[in-house]
């Protein structure tokens, strides 16, 4: 990855990635927040291979984390090949987001930036809501004032929702689907959405709300369910640890591969009108039901394995999320291609093989089998 001083690029304090051109008429440009967690790593891999120029704000940090992006990376010496470049900005900073808006003209604007632990967000409401909900808020304002400045009205505006907002709601849940938060993160959820509304109606902005249920990869933060449960699987079957620490196992969560996802996020910003839509898989599973896909995928009983730790319970439960993506399928032609079961093994098998790496690692006695990289 390029130093924190690379400065090539559009703007200063910018650093340059991506991948070589192609000849192109007219090619369009997309500003991302939130470009190097999973969702935003995914959709910068599906607009590039759109013929996309992809810009993405970061915030800054003494270290790096752009290790989901760092494969589409792109030495900033050859920065005449780049199509992703990456700039410092941050949504609690509304000064950086309207100077990037100018200056980069975007196409497409997708929000993809939050705090987005739910569990974390008890511990840090007063920031989870400032980057979430009033983040959001200053993104739409930023973009109304650009076209207001520039006049440039045909701007479109990506909102990422999330299926936490239904909450307690029963499902099926849809487009029409009462919130009834249960998180700070899921109440922050809400105002985004209800603000991108607004300024939808207000302004006439082409702004779009998807309502994404849980969507995982490979590239899911360790400290989600999902990539826990395969990160201990993947080490306990090295022999690098014994036990897995969790919550509640009977959540239910409607759970889909977040590179079919991203792909619905672009559709959506396609249509001739804007509009919000729910995007899931329209089947739910528990933790319970992860658990025994991912450790019996390995010859494994979960049983023999997992412990119950009360801190790990949320102070209000969501039961049951399982999305209703009618509209989706009828209006965006979008339908899921990753099941359940193949997104559980996709992921077990990605970390097996990290957990492989760190066994190098212990054995040259470089790190400690307890330890994490």
């Amino acid at each position: 990855m390029a130093s924190e001083n690379d400065t090539s690029g559009s703007g200063s304090g910018s650093t340059t990635n991506g991948e070589a051109p192609q000849t192109t008429q007219h090619r369009k440009v997309a500003l991302i927040t939130g470009i190097t967690g999973q969702d935003g790593s995914y959709l910068t891999e599906f607009l590039l291979n759109k013929g996309y120029e992809v810009h993405g704000l970061i915030r800054r940090s003494s270290n790096f984390n752009t290790q989901r992006i760092n494969h589409i990376y792109i030495d900033p010496h050859n920065a005449h090949k780049a199509r992703m470049k990456l700039h410092y900005a941050d949504l609690t900073d509304a000064s950086s987001l309207r100077r990037w808006l100018d200056t980069i003209a975007p196409d497409e604007v997708y929000n993809l930036a939050a705090q987005s632990h739910v569990a974390v967000s008890f511990e840090i409401p007063d920031y989870t809501a400032d980057v979430v909900a009033t983040g959001a808020l200053r993104l739409l304002e930023a973009v109304r004032s650009h076209i207001a400045a520039t006049g440039r009205s045909n701007i479109r505006y990506y909102q990422a929702g999330s299926s936490e907002m239904f909450g307690s709601t029963p499902p099926p849940q849809s487009e029409t689907t009462p919130f009834h938060p249960r998180s700070p993160y899921a109440a922050s959820k809400c105002a985004a959405h209800w603000y991108t509304v607004n300024y939808r109606e207000a302004y006439g902005i082409y702004a779009c709300n998807g309502i994404l249920f849980n969507h995982e990869s490979p590239r899911r933060g360790e400290n989600f369910v999902t990539r826990k449960i395969t990160r201990a699987v993947g080490r306990i079957k090295i022999g690098l640890q014994s036990k897995l620490f969790l919550g509640n196992l009977q959540a239910s969560r409607d759970w889909g591969f977040a590179g079919d996802y991203v792909e619905a996020m672009w559709m959506m910003l396609q249509q001739e009108k804007p509009d919000d839509y729910v995007v899931a898989t329209e089947d739910s599973h528990t933790v319970q039901e992860f658990l025994e896909v991912a450790f019996g995928y390995v010859g494994l009983n979960w049983r023999d394995h997992v412990e119950i730790d009360k801190r790990y319970f949320r102070p209000a439960e969501v039961d049951n999320l399982k999305g209703d993506a009618s509209k989706a399928k009828r209006v965006l032609g979008w339908k899921p291609k990753v099941g359940f079961q193949q997104l559980v093994k996709m992921m077990v098998d990605e970390d097996i093989e990290l957990a492989k790496r760190e066994k190098v690692l212990v054995d040259a006695g470089y790190m400690d089998a307890q330890q994490q990289p």
